[in-house]
Formats: C-alpha cells, sequence, structure tokens
C-alpha cells in the first residue's frame, strides 16, 4: 500500500515536472526576440512624395501582416517582426549615417532599402561591406549594378529595358518624332542614355532634348519650345512633382501630342487625384495592377484598406515583391546573411508581379513595360504578353 502511494506520488510529480518543462518550452518560445529590421526613407524633403507612397507604407502593411500571422518564418520559427524606421530627410549623407549606425551599432538582423536611384546607389555600397542583403525597388541605375556588389540586388526593370520598351511602343504606333525632358540627376541621365540609342534603333527623331534641376518650379518655357517643334511624343523622365507639373503647364499651353509618357509618380493615386480628367491617354512608368495577378489583388485590397489609398502601379508592387523574396528566403536560410544573400542570389521566388529570378543582382523575370490611364485604373499596355489593356493612340485632347 505503501509503494502503490508512493508511486502515485512519484507520477503526479512527474507529470508536474514534464507540464513545467512544456509550460517552461512555451515561455521560452514566447519570448523568442523579434526579428529586427532597421531602415532609413524619405519623410520629409523633396524626395518624400515617393517614399511615401512607393515604399514606406508597404513595410509597415508587410510587417503588420507578417506578425497578425504569428511572426516571420525564420527556418521553422516564428519571430515577430520590429522595424526600426528612421528619416533620412532626403539627404544622401544622413542616409549613410543611418544605415551605418543600424548596421554596426544597432545590430539589426536585416535592413529595407531607401528610396530612389540615388539613395540606393550611395547605401548600396555599405551594406554590402557590412554583408547585408539589399533588395531595392526603387533602383533604377545600370552604374549601380555595374558595381556588381554582391549583397544588392534590383529587383526594379532597368533603363535598358524600360527604355527599350517605350521606343518598341512608339514604333509599333508610327511615331517618328519625339522632345525629351529629364531630371539633371542619376535616374534622369541613365535613362536619356538608355533612351537615345532605343529611338534612334526605330528610327525615331529627338527633336529636342533639354535637363532640368532637381526642385525646377516651372517648365512652361521648355514645353512651349518643344510645342513649336510638334512632336509626335512627349517623353518626361521625371520624378513625381515634375510629373505633376509638366502635365499641368502642357495642359495649360495646349500642348497636346499623340503620346504624353512621364515616368515617376504617373502611376500614384496622387497623380490621378491631382489631375481629375485629365489622366486619360497619359502613358507611363508601371508594371502591373490589380488584374495582373489574384495576389496583387488581394494586396492592392489590403493597401486601400490600410492607408485608404491605391499603392502605385509601378514601384509599389515590386516593393511588396521585394519583401515576399526576403521572407521566401528568411524561411528558408534564415537570419545568416551569408546563408541568405546566397539564397536570394539562386532562387525563383513567387511574387504578385509573377516569379523573380536574379542574374548577376539584376531581376531578369520582368520585361521593360509602358502602363496608360484608362478610364480610372493604370493598364499595362506594353508588351502585349503582359498587357491587362490595348493601348488608346492618340492620346485623348486634355480637358
Amino acid at each position: 500500500m505503501i509503494y502503490a502511494i508512493s508511486l502515485k506520488r512519484f507520477a503526479v510529480a512527474t507529470l508536474a515536472l514534464v507540464c513545467g518543462m512544456f509550460t517552461l518550452g512555451a515561455a521560452v518560445q514566447a519570448q523568442e526576440p523579434p526579428v529586427r529590421i532597421g531602415y532609413a526613407i524619405s519623410r520629409t524633403g523633396p524626395f518624400a512624395g515617393g517614399a511615401q507612397v512607393s515604399q514606406e507604407p508597404n513595410y509597415i502593411l508587410w510587417a503588420e501582416q507578417v506578425n497578425a500571422a504569428g511572426g516571420l518564418d525564420v527556418k521553422g520559427t516564428k519571430r515577430k517582426v520590429e522595424l526600426m524606421g528612421y528619416d533620412d530627410r532626403s539627404e544622401v549623407e544622413t542616409a549613410v549615417r543611418t544605415y551605418e549606425k543600424l548596421m554596426t551599432s544597432d545590430k539589426v538582423d536585416l535592413i529595407l532599402p531607401p528610396w530612389g536611384s540615388g539613395m540606393n546607389f550611395a547605401v548600396a555600397p555599405v551594406a554590402s561591406k557590412h554583408g547585408y542583403p539589399m533588395i531595392g525597388p526603387t533602383a533604377l541605375s545600370r552604374k549601380l549594378l555595374d558595381m556588381k556588389l554582391p549583397y544588392f540586388f534590383a529587383i526594379l526593370q532597368q533603363p535598358e529595358p524600360m527604355m527599350g520598351a517605350i521606343a518598341d511602343l512608339l514604333a509599333a504606333r508610327g511615331v517618328k518624332t519625339a522632345a525629351v525632358v529629364y531630371m539633371d540627376d542619376l535616374f534622369g541621365l541613365e535613362d536619356i542614355a538608355a533612351l537615345e540609342p532605343a529611338l534612334k534603333a526605330k528610327g525615331i527623331q529627338i527633336v529636342e532634348k533639354k535637363s532640368y534641376p532637381l526642385g525646377v518650379k516651372d517648365l512652361s518655357p521648355v514645353l512651349k519650345d518643344i510645342k513649336a517643334k510638334n512632336p509626335d511624343a512627349f517623353l518626361g523622365m521625371t520624378y513625381p512633382p515634375d510629373t505633376i507639373l509638366v502635365s499641368n503647364q502642357s495642359k495649360e499651353i495646349a500642348f497636346n501630342p499623340k503620346v504624353f509618357y512621364a515616368s515617376v509618380g504617373t502611376a500614384f493615386q496622387l497623380y490621378k487625384n491631382v489631375m481629375k480628367d485629365n489622366t486619360e491617354g497619359v502613358m507611363g512608368m508601371g508594371s502591373w495592377n490589380s488584374k495582373t495577378s489574384a495576389g496583387a489583388k488581394a494586396y492592392f485590397d489590403a493597401h486601400v484598406a490600410k492607408f485608404q489609398k491605391e499603392p502605385d502601379r509601378w514601384a509599389s508592387g515590386h516593393a511588396w515583391a521585394s519583401l515576399q523574396v526576403l521572407q521566401q528566403a528568411v524561411a528558408k536560410a534564415g537570419l545568416d546573411r551569408k546563408a541568405l544573400r546566397n539564397t536570394i542570389a539562386g532562387t525563383e521566388f513567387d511574387t504578385i508581379i509573377g516569379k523573380i529570378r536574379f542574374k548577376d543582382g539584376e531581376n531578369t523575370s520582368i520585361p521593360g513595360t509602358v502602363s496608360q490611364w484608362q478610364k480610372g485604373d493604370f493598364e499595362v499596355i506594353w508588351p502585349t504578353p503582359r498587357a491587362t489593356a490595348p493601348a488608346i493612340f492618340p492620346k485623348p485632347d486634355w480637358k
């Protein structure tokens, strides 16, 4: 009898110990440290307009969705995501200094990129120096890729395919002459360098070519000169404020060529809001919309629900795709940054804009594209296999 009671007490004690171990294990699991992800982004200054449409909202939405699903899968272990974001004030020096701090003092687990070609050009070498993979959704720069930085990946289409796409579309529509304005910075200079030979190869003559500085407030004299030359197409290698500027000032002077193309910002809801009934037929840099895939539709709807505004139809899709790539790579390789870099470099990933594979740091899976505003949506019109609608040509008159 005493033996039986002892066995019973032993069983109870053992059960308590086992339960305690499970409780301790659960507590340990619950105390897994968050994955700390650092970045600097333009919240103020001239780059804020693009950064706060195409990138930071996507970072916030992604982290929220990941945490709601239990956390980021790190080789089978779910860990919450903690974002550490700072304002770079649209200053290259501030961005570089902030990333240095994040990687050396704060020792974050991962980083996300800044906005824009120039910022990425400055920060990518720092990331590679410290061995942090960086997937740039707004870096359009052949020079940056030519640096062959082992930890940098450009998910956005680069100047040659993007300028080649607009040249192909113009040629298919019988365009013979074009006028070009471009931002006098890395983005504009690389675009014009890719555009000129692409147009020449198609027999399209550039009748006017003008550069302008960051922060320009008036381009009407340039536009009046261009109007006098009566080109078939107007092509602007522009940033968001300038895209709106050239559109409004072209409307004011009744400059309405057969093709009106402006680059960054045309894909923004802001452009539609500002231009109101004058978006129809305007072309620009775009690569996707909610019709592109079921995942793209789900992302589009979640973005609208979270921020009460639409994501842009170009870089926002690439920003989300870059986060999908990072998430899939971390699930496979964990947080060892060298292993993570090798996984990104050598794996094909499923994203909302299609399958993506990098070659020498460049996304070679997505071709150059052109989109156009049609009845309130920014439709992909070129190349034909990716089109969500046929092109409107010529552009309707401004209203």
